[in-house]
């Protein structure tokens, strides 16, 4: 594989990775629990959470970073906060890649363990209420296992998500070799430099199969995990 890509494409494959496993990782409670209130609560605001977790799928990347810059770069509220008090610096750093990749895939992770949430019967929550389960708990011994297909499915699909993010990554930390170098950083930059297009093509092929292995496994995992709790 080193031999294929050469040792610069072949770190920009092992950054993206780390950085879409980290940007998953992170950002999967959070998914569950939005996921969960659009689901089942009744709350004021809920339709602007819905078109908020859902708006960096309508709004260009671009935004998405600039917007992710002047919240969170250095100068911005939470990005001084976080340099200030704990050091974190995630503007131009692989961190902040992680952060605008969990941006750009938290919309298809939520969907997912929704979708998977609204097809279990409420009727089997309210039956373990009956019997003096809290929420809490009901959550975690009747919902979590039946909706486990539909997590791994999200998980999966915002990882591949993750992988191929763009837009919002280059303009948040900007495209810096060994540090903010993914693979869709990485072929741009080889397509901009002349005789660069043999070394992008061969980036694009692992970055198809990447893609290609994470849906297929989505979908592997699923049902396999599907027919596991059901019993089957």
């Amino acid at each position: 594989m080193a031999d294929f890509l050469g040792p610069d494409a072949w770190l920009a494959v092992l950054l993206s990775l780390r950085v879409s496993f980290w940007a998953v990782l992170v950002s999967l409670p959070l998914g569950i629990l939005v996921a969960h209130a659009l689901a089942r609560w009744s709350f004021p605001g809920k339709q602007v959470l819905n078109g908020l977790v859902h708006l960096p799928l309508v709004l260009p990347p671009v935004v998405t970073g600039y917007l992710l810059l002047v919240t969170f770069g250095r100068r911005g509220p939470v990005g001084q906060f976080l340099d200030t008090w704990f050091g974190i610096v995630l503007s131009f750093r692989w961190t902040g890649a992680a952060l605008a990749a969990a941006v750009m895939a938290f919309p298809l992770m939520v969907r997912a363990i929704r979708l998977s949430i609204e097809a279990v019967d409420p009727r089997l929550e309210a039956a373990a209420s009956t019997l003096g389960a809290g929420r809490a708990w009901v959550f975690v011994t009747v919902t979590l296992p039946l909706i486990l297909p539909g997590i791994i499915a999200g998980a999966i699909l915002a990882f591949a998500k993750a992988m191929g993010e763009f837009g919002a990554t280059i303009t948040f930390v900007s495209n810096i070799p060994g540090e903010t170098r993914t693979i869709p950083s990485a072929i741009h930059a080889l397509l901009q430099a002349p005789g660069g297009d043999s070394a992008a093509a061969r980036l694009v092929i692992v970055a198809l199969v990447i893609a290609m292995a994470a849906l297929v496994l989505a979908e592997l995992v699923s049902r396999r995990v599907a027919r596991r709790v059901s019993g089957a």
